[in-house]
Protein backbone atom coordinates (compact mmCIF):
# COMPACT_ATOMS: atom_id res chain seq x y z
CA UNK A 1 0.00 0.00 0.00
CA UNK A 2 1.23 3.52 -0.81
CA UNK A 3 0.86 5.77 2.23
CA UNK A 4 1.19 9.54 2.04
CA UNK A 5 1.51 11.64 5.19
CA UNK A 6 0.70 15.32 4.79
CA UNK A 7 2.55 17.01 7.63
CA UNK A 8 1.60 20.57 8.48
CA UNK A 9 3.49 21.66 11.56
CA UNK A 10 5.65 24.79 11.43
CA UNK A 11 7.91 22.85 13.82
CA UNK A 12 9.65 20.32 11.58
CA UNK A 13 10.62 18.15 14.56
CA UNK A 14 7.50 18.87 16.61
CA UNK A 15 5.09 16.54 18.33
CA UNK A 16 2.65 15.89 15.49
CA UNK A 17 5.47 15.10 13.06
CA UNK A 18 7.06 12.81 15.68
CA UNK A 19 3.80 10.83 15.89
CA UNK A 20 3.59 10.68 12.09
CA UNK A 21 7.17 9.44 11.88
CA UNK A 22 6.43 6.63 14.33
CA UNK A 23 3.28 5.69 12.37
CA UNK A 24 5.22 5.62 9.10
CA UNK A 25 8.06 3.61 10.65
CA UNK A 26 5.57 0.94 11.66
CA UNK A 27 3.96 1.02 8.21
CA UNK A 28 7.33 0.59 6.50
CA UNK A 29 8.11 -2.37 8.76
CA UNK A 30 4.81 -3.89 7.67
CA UNK A 31 5.96 -3.60 4.04
CA UNK A 32 4.16 -0.44 2.93
CA UNK A 33 5.63 2.35 0.83
CA UNK A 34 5.59 5.74 2.54
CA UNK A 35 6.01 9.35 1.44
CA UNK A 36 5.78 12.66 3.27
CA UNK A 37 4.60 16.00 1.91
CA UNK A 38 5.62 18.85 4.21
CA UNK A 39 2.88 21.45 3.74
CA UNK A 40 4.54 23.82 6.20
CA UNK A 41 7.62 24.12 4.00
CA UNK A 42 5.98 23.84 0.59
CA UNK A 43 5.19 26.82 -1.60
CA UNK A 44 1.40 26.77 -1.26
CA UNK A 45 -1.04 29.61 -1.63
CA UNK A 46 -4.59 29.81 -0.27
CA UNK A 47 -7.44 29.06 -2.64
CA UNK A 48 -8.54 32.23 -4.41
CA UNK A 49 -12.13 31.07 -4.80
CA UNK A 50 -11.91 32.19 -8.43
CA UNK A 51 -13.50 28.96 -9.74
CA UNK A 52 -11.27 29.06 -12.83
CA UNK A 53 -10.65 25.35 -12.22
CA UNK A 54 -14.35 24.51 -12.18
CA UNK A 55 -13.54 21.89 -9.53
CA UNK A 56 -11.77 19.89 -12.23
CA UNK A 57 -8.45 21.76 -12.54
CA UNK A 58 -6.05 23.02 -13.35
CA UNK A 59 -5.64 25.64 -10.67
CA UNK A 60 -4.45 29.05 -11.90
CA UNK A 61 -1.86 29.33 -9.13
CA UNK A 62 1.76 28.41 -9.82
CA UNK A 63 2.96 26.70 -6.64
CA UNK A 64 3.66 23.22 -5.24
CA UNK A 65 0.06 21.99 -5.29
CA UNK A 66 0.53 19.93 -8.50
CA UNK A 67 3.21 17.91 -6.68
CA UNK A 68 0.81 17.17 -3.83
CA UNK A 69 -2.06 16.51 -6.24
CA UNK A 70 -0.02 13.83 -8.02
CA UNK A 71 1.01 12.25 -4.71
CA UNK A 72 -2.62 12.19 -3.55
CA UNK A 73 -3.89 10.66 -6.77
CA UNK A 74 -1.24 7.92 -6.56
CA UNK A 75 -1.73 7.13 -2.85
CA UNK A 76 -3.87 4.39 -1.35
CA UNK A 77 -3.86 5.86 2.16
CA UNK A 78 -3.45 9.48 3.27
CA UNK A 79 -2.60 10.59 6.79
CA UNK A 80 -3.44 14.16 7.72
CA UNK A 81 -0.94 15.32 10.35
CA UNK A 82 -1.45 18.49 12.36
CA UNK A 83 -0.77 20.19 15.63
CA UNK A 84 -3.94 21.44 17.28
CA UNK A 85 -4.17 25.22 16.91
CA UNK A 86 -7.08 26.86 18.69
CA UNK A 87 -9.03 23.58 18.55
CA UNK A 88 -8.64 23.09 14.82
CA UNK A 89 -6.06 22.06 12.26
CA UNK A 90 -3.05 24.16 11.38
CA UNK A 91 -3.43 26.87 8.73
CA UNK A 92 -0.97 24.92 6.59
CA UNK A 93 -3.21 21.83 6.52
CA UNK A 94 -6.32 23.93 6.00
CA UNK A 95 -4.65 25.55 2.99
CA UNK A 96 -3.97 22.11 1.51
CA UNK A 97 -7.53 20.96 2.05
CA UNK A 98 -9.01 24.14 0.58
CA UNK A 99 -6.91 23.56 -2.53
CA UNK A 100 -8.52 20.14 -3.02
CA UNK A 101 -11.26 22.19 -4.70
CA UNK A 102 -9.53 22.06 -8.09
CA UNK A 103 -9.66 18.26 -8.18
CA UNK A 104 -12.50 17.37 -5.82
CA UNK A 105 -14.16 14.93 -8.22
CA UNK A 106 -10.94 13.03 -8.94
CA UNK A 107 -10.06 12.89 -5.27
CA UNK A 108 -13.51 11.72 -4.18
CA UNK A 109 -13.54 9.04 -6.89
CA UNK A 110 -10.40 7.50 -5.32
CA UNK A 111 -12.30 6.64 -2.11
CA UNK A 112 -8.98 6.89 -0.29
CA UNK A 113 -8.29 5.37 3.07
CA UNK A 114 -7.44 8.23 5.41
CA UNK A 115 -6.42 8.88 8.99
CA UNK A 116 -5.82 11.85 11.25
CA UNK A 117 -2.83 12.26 13.53
CA UNK A 118 -2.88 15.30 15.78
CA UNK A 119 -0.97 16.55 18.81
CA UNK A 120 -2.27 19.01 21.40
CA UNK A 121 -0.85 20.62 24.49
CA UNK A 122 -4.16 20.31 26.28
CA UNK A 123 -5.42 17.01 27.62
CA UNK A 124 -9.04 17.86 28.41
CA UNK A 125 -11.54 15.33 27.06
CA UNK A 126 -13.08 17.97 24.74
CA UNK A 127 -9.78 19.26 23.30
CA UNK A 128 -9.98 17.42 19.96
CA UNK A 129 -13.77 17.50 19.50
CA UNK A 130 -13.92 20.16 16.77
CA UNK A 131 -10.89 18.88 14.88
CA UNK A 132 -12.33 15.36 14.91
CA UNK A 133 -15.67 16.64 13.65
CA UNK A 134 -14.05 18.62 10.83
CA UNK A 135 -12.03 15.58 9.76
CA UNK A 136 -15.11 13.33 9.80
CA UNK A 137 -17.05 15.85 7.71
CA UNK A 138 -14.19 16.01 5.22
CA UNK A 139 -14.26 12.20 4.99
CA UNK A 140 -17.99 12.19 4.30
CA UNK A 141 -17.76 14.90 1.65
CA UNK A 142 -14.76 13.47 -0.21
CA UNK A 143 -15.80 9.82 0.22
CA UNK A 144 -12.66 9.07 2.21
CA UNK A 145 -12.68 5.79 4.12
CA UNK A 146 -11.69 6.83 7.62
CA UNK A 147 -9.23 4.39 9.18
CA UNK A 148 -9.10 6.18 12.51
CA UNK A 149 -7.56 8.99 14.49
CA UNK A 150 -4.62 9.24 16.83
CA UNK A 151 -5.31 12.27 18.98
CA UNK A 152 -2.26 12.93 21.09
CA UNK A 153 -3.44 15.02 24.00
CA UNK A 154 -0.94 16.29 26.54
CA UNK A 155 1.72 16.41 23.83
CA UNK A 156 2.72 20.05 24.19
CA UNK A 157 6.44 19.52 23.79
CA UNK A 158 8.49 16.85 22.07
CA UNK A 159 9.71 15.65 25.47
CA UNK A 160 6.12 15.32 26.71
CA UNK A 161 5.16 13.48 23.56
CA UNK A 162 8.11 11.09 23.75
CA UNK A 163 7.19 10.34 27.36
CA UNK A 164 3.56 9.62 26.51
CA UNK A 165 1.86 6.50 25.20
CA UNK A 166 1.21 8.08 21.80
CA UNK A 167 4.46 7.37 19.91
CA UNK A 168 4.12 3.65 20.65
CA UNK A 169 0.43 3.74 19.72
CA UNK A 170 1.31 5.42 16.41
CA UNK A 171 4.00 2.84 15.66
CA UNK A 172 1.73 -0.10 16.49
CA UNK A 173 -1.07 1.35 14.37
CA UNK A 174 1.25 1.72 11.37
CA UNK A 175 2.67 -1.77 11.96
CA UNK A 176 -0.83 -3.28 12.02
CA UNK A 177 -1.94 -1.82 8.68
CA UNK A 178 -3.06 -4.28 6.04
CA UNK A 179 -3.76 -3.60 2.37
Amino acid sequence: MRILAIESSPHKHGSSNLLAERFLAGAREAGHQTAVFDAARADLHPCLGCDACGMAGPCVQADDMPVLRDLLLEADFVVFVTPLYYFGMSAQLKTVIDRFYSFTGQLAARKLKTALIAAAWDNNDWTMKDLSSHYQTLCRYLQFRDQGMLLGTGCGTVAQTKGSKFPQMAYQWGRALRD
